[in-house]
Order: structure tokens, then sequence, then C-alpha cells
């Protein structure tokens, strides 16, 4: 599987997906506060350079999605057709992760029906247990 690249400003995200945990940088200027993914030096809002990381609920709603068919990276080839989600946050509705839609924190993808897929239904981020890289994927709230 592909490993994410890892830069001085992205580095807490994945430290704390290693945790389990779907963090989001955030301008930590007084006043301020403005939720930003992905991670940068500079606030777009304010300007300033000050942030901070702040724990999201994990929850949001699919924004969009497709299914993957070959020809794909090599690495993903053998698992399509597959889905790739984009996931609007709950609680920052201009921050949209991409991922994939599983039916569990270790199960494969493709583990959801495709007809099960909607734009707007509501998820729940989950982290595999398993591997080095803990991808944040996300599952239904209501399987």
């Amino acid at each position: 599987m592909l490993t994410p690249v890892v830069d001085d400003d992205g580095a807490p995200f994945w430290e704390y997906a290693a945790r389990g945990e779907l963090r989001v940088q955030a301008c930590a200027e007084a006043g301020c506060g403005e939720l930003r993914f992905p991670p940068r030096p500079c606030c777009p809002h304010c300007h300033s350079f000050d942030s901070e990381w702040r724990q999201t609920s994990g929850r949001g709603r699919v924004w969009s999605y497709v299914i993957a068919h070959p020809p794909l990276l090599p690495d993903y080839a053998a698992l399509a057709p597959y889905d790739v989600i984009v996931v609007e946050l709950a609680e920052a509705p201009r921050i949209r992760l991409v991922g994939n839609l599983v039916s569990g924190p270790d199960a494969p993808l493709g583990s959801v029906p495709r007809e099960r897929i909607r734009i707007g239904a509501r998820v729940q981020v989950v982290f595999p247990t398993a591997g080095d890289v803990r991808l944040p994927r996300w599952m239904l709230e209501r399987p």
C-alpha cells in the first residue's frame, strides 16, 4: 500500500492518526481559531503563524465519491474496484478529507456495498488497528 509523504506541516496529523485521533490544524491567534486542512504554516484567514492541533468529533457526511476502476497505481490495482469518498467534517464543513468507506476499522476496501454509498450519508472516522500507517477511513453511522 502507499504511504503518506510527511512534511513538517503535516507530520502532527499522522502522529495523531497513529494514536487513532482525527485532529486538524487550527489558528491559535486570539479571536481567530479558524480550522484548516491541509496543514500549512500560516492561517489563510488572519495570516498568523500560531497554530495548534484540535481533536475533531470524527463525524461528517459524504460530500462526494467515486468508484475507482483499473488502470490504477500498481499497489491498488488488485483491490479495484473500490470506493474513494470525500468527507465534509461536521464541525468544519469547509474541511474535506479523502478516504475509503469500510464496514469496520480493519475491514477491507469494498466491504460496504456500492449501492449503500450516498452523498449526504453520515459517517464516523475509524482507524485500522494493524499496519505501520493508520490512514483514516470512514464507516456509515447507520450501517
